[in-house]
Parts: C-alpha cells; structure tokens; sequence
C-alpha cells in the first residue's frame, strides 16, 4: 500500500536534470506597401497616419519611398498583428475604391 502515496520517491538515488524549455521570440513580419499608378499619394498619407500612428513626415517619407521605390515598409509585427493590419488597409481602400494594396513579408 505505502507503494501508492504519491509523495514517496521508489528510485531513491536516481538523478534527474530539469530540461529548460527551448523558447524563442516569434517570427517578424514587415507589413508593405506597393505602388500602383492610381492611388493618391494623399490617400496613401492618410492611412500610415491612421492605421500605423506615423506623423506626417514620417508618412510622406515612406509614401515618397512607395512611389519611387515601388514598395515602402510600414512596420515590422508579430503574425497576427502585421496579418490584421494588411487586411484593414487593403479593405479600406477597397471602400475608398483604391487599387493600393498591402502585403506582409518576413522581417
């Protein structure tokens, strides 16, 4: 019976190692921006000042990357969070009827 207290080791003497887990930060994501020939410039502003808190300059900054580059990144963030914001850009010019759209990449 003293065989099924819980509390009471059998392998008296037995050595063990607690394994640390193995844990790593997750994946970053960059959240882009292409150019297309349509969309305003403006409107581009608008929405790095609305859904990534740029101030202007730093939104004109990247739109004038955008334009010139073709592609402009607007943040770097977990999966979840770069995949929400791509999708809220790409609706919102969708109902602005704006061909701009909004990509994610691993950072």
């Amino acid at each position: 019976m003293s065989d099924l207290i819980p509390s009471r080791d059998s392998d008296v003497g037995l050595a063990t190692q607690e394994a640390k887990p193995q844990l790593k930060k997750p994946p970053l994501y960059k959240v882009i921006l292409l150019n297309d020939d349509f969309t305003p410039m403006d409107f581009v502003v608008e929405i790095l000042i609305e859904f990534f808190n740029m101030s202007l300059e730093k939104a004109t900054q990247v739109m004038l990357q955008v334009h010139t580059q073709g592609v402009g990144v607007c943040g770097t963030y977990s999966k979840d969070v770069a995949e929400t914001k791509v999708h809220m850009v790409n609706k919102y010019s969708r109902d602005h009827q704006h061909p701009l759209m909004c990509s994610m990449e691993k950072a």
